[in-house]
């Protein structure tokens, strides 16, 4: 059997190698794997402007676990991966020409996606109709929900969700409640990542007590004005001080602007700490491992728990709760993500428990998605059942509560309650309808009475 990883991330490409180098892979045949072919792609919007994971230095090694490389960009030319949806009619023909292209059997595959809710992993997905379907984790999305309801025909072939295992006792949504969830050891992951720090020059520990802090760039999302993303940042300063550092290393988000450094620059120098901007290609998990950073600080970055995990380094955060009341719609990817983080970092949080935080994720999960995740109705009903208000609401909008009939919804008034959906149309239009159709049938009889 063949086996095809579609990947287009640094993180999923060592989730892979890791999963290859544990002995996961295999598991869900009778026989063993024969060759492995890695597919990169990359998802940037504009990708001649970064380095692609066929390309960079630091992953050859990862790259060596496969026994071909067949970049997706040579077959699709200019088009952008995120734009290949070709239409029904043209799959069955492009299915032969991969198939030729890449000299594979598209009747004993096995294909491994990132991101199977949009192109290009759907697309192969649908493909290759023959393919048995693994799920690869890229990060804290990988316990978000499905955010897009699959075709039956592509969703029955899903068999396993095989994920970097960086939130312990929690397992991911994606893929539930069918495929198997295949969690790779964070001793194997940790291995994994550690190939990739080969770049020379890079900051070493130097004796400094040092806490390293992870820039985002949320407003380029839309979450936040960019003045409050600079707020944000010099929060998160406050947090990296609470360690009391004498040096304060700043790895701010690629696309972010210079005007974001200066201010938490600024905020460094208020509280009489060194702060160094560090803007090479290092991960952030292995940067703190070069610095030996006494702790980790940043919004709801996915490196977070995995330097926690893998590493044992001291985790903070700040500004979760900002961002979680601002995320709209309440479906929003990033909400799993930063619920993750806000419970694992929060002074207090009533989440230590992995099967309490599994409770969590699972009654947000189904918040987001209530029709992929109707499973999860019920584990959303006893978390919220014993909530104080104030917990709710950190996690919880009463307008979704109250959309789905959950504990906790606000008491609706008679005038609420007549316009509420029941049955896909509104109350009151409901009432007109069976007024109507009251109308009709008297209309009906009145004319058998008179023999019309």
């Amino acid at each position: 059997m063949t086996q095809i990883f579609a990947l287009h991330s640094g993180y999923g490409l060592a989730t892979a190698a890791a999963a290859i180098d544990s002995g996961l892979l295999d598991a869900a045949s009778s026989v063993s794997a024969g060759e492995r072919l890695l597919v990169p792609f990359t998802s940037s919007r504009v990708p001649e402007t970064v380095v692609g994971i066929a390309e960079d230095p630091g992953l050859r090694s990862l790259r060596a676990r496969f026994d071909r490389i067949e970049p997706l960009a040579d077959l699709l030319g200019p088009l952008h991966p995120s734009s290949w949806e070709p239409a029904d009619a043209d799959l069955p023909l492009l299915e032969r020409l991969f198939a030729r292209a890449w000299n594979i059997d598209p009747r004993d595959l096995e294909l491994f996606v990132q991101s199977p809710q949009v192109a290009p992993a759907r697309t192969l997905m649908a493909l290759f109709p023959h393919a048995r379907i693994t799920i690869v984790g890229d990060g804290l999305m990988t316990y978000s929900p499905m955010r897009v309801r699959l075709p039956y025909s592509v969703a029955a072939r899903i068999e396993r969700v095989v994920h970097a295992d960086v939130v312990p006792g929690v397992r991911p949504l994606v893929g539930a409640p069918r495929a198997e969830v295949v969690p790779v050891p964070p001793a194997s992951f940790a291995a994994a990542l550690r190939e990739t720090d080969a770049t020379a020059g890079d900051p070493v520990d130097d004796g400094a007590s040092t806490v390293l802090v992870l820039g985002q760039y949320l407003s380029a999302l839309g979450l936040m004005t960019a003045a409050e993303e600079i707020d944000l940042q010099k929060r998160l300063i406050d947090r990296a001080a609470q360690w009391a550092p004498q040096r304060i290393v700043f790895k701010p988000h690629p696309a972010a602007p210079p005007l974001v450094t200066a201010a938490v620059r600024g905020r460094a120098a208020a509280h009489g700490i060194d702060f160094v901007e560090y803007s090479g290609p290092l991960a952030a998990e292995l940067l703190a491992e070069r610095l030996d950073a006494v702790a980790v600080v940043a919004g709801f970055s996915t490196a977070l728990p995995t330097v926690q995990t893998l590493f044992g380094r001291a985790i903070g955060s700040a500004g979760n709760d900002t961002v979680l009341a601002a995320l709209t719609p309440f479906e929003n990817s990033n909400r799993i993500p930063a619920t993750l983080v806000d419970a694992l970092t929060r002074e207090g949080s009533p989440y230590a428990d992995p099967a309490r935080l599994q409770l969590l994720i699972d009654a947000v999960g189904y918040a987001m998605q209530p029709q992929i995740a109707g499973h999860l109705r019920g584990r959303a009903e006893e978390l919220l059942r014993g909530l104080d208000p104030d917990e709710r609401d950190r996690y919880f909008t009463p307008r979704r509560l109250a959309e789905l009939r959950l504990p906790g919804a606000p008491i609706e008034n008679a005038v609420r309650h007549a316009l509420r959906p029941a049955g896909g149309v509104g109350r009151i239009e409901e009432w007109r309808l069976h007024a109507l159709g009251a109308r009709r049938r008297a209309g009906r009889a009145w004319r058998a009475i008179r023999g019309r």
